[in-house]
């Protein structure tokens, strides 16, 4: 069984005065991904958000302006993703969808062993979350239209990397 992760597509990261925007590269995956939510909801696949949640005070903002603080606007999903009572919400506090978070036991628990990954920012989130994944033995596939960055370069390493060294599936 697989499931489609979208990772951040939050207010700050894709809202073009968010507070780390992606720009135009972020808001271009939109139709892409709203495309591929109704194509899993049409196969009755799990859909999960997964949405960074920071602290006020937390040791990331170290290295990134804050951004996503819990319970602010700038951490919620983009009003263009309409998010269904089925849908699962996983908040997370660094960079793997996984790391300090239910996702493993959740995905397990359904018998899902296939992940799709769509959002941003390629690079960080999307590729920590990818080879944490492919270090849990699931099989991974990002959509190449369905992910973006704030850096054109590093978003080319990263899909590069998730191919070549994770063994990720690039659709």
């Amino acid at each position: 069984m697989k499931a489609l992760l979208i990772i951040d597509m939050l207010k700050d990261f894709i809202e073009l005065d968010g507070v780390l925007t992606t720009g135009e590269a972020g808001r271009e995956i939109i139709p892409f991904i709203q495309g591929k939510i109704e194509e899993f909801r049409q196969q009755g696949y799990p859909i999960i958000y997964i949405c960074d949640s920071h602290e006020r005070d937390d040791k990331e903002f170290d290295m990134f302006t804050p951004h996503c603080l819990a319970g602010s606007e700038g951490s919620e999903i983009i009003d263009e993703l309409q998010v269904a009572p089925e849908d699962k919400i996983i908040k997370k506090r660094r960079y793997s969808a996984f790391f300090g978070t239910d996702l493993d036991l959740y995905l397990r628990e359904r018998g899902i062993s296939e992940i799709h990954l769509v959002g941003v920012n390629t690079n960080i989130c999307v590729l920590y979350s990818a080879a944490d994944a492919r270090n849990l033995n699931y099989a991974v596939t990002i959509y190449g239209d369905g992910v973006a960055s704030f850096d054109p370069e590093a978003h080319k390493f990263a899909l590069k990397e998730a191919k070549n060294t994770l063994g990720c599936t690039i659709a």
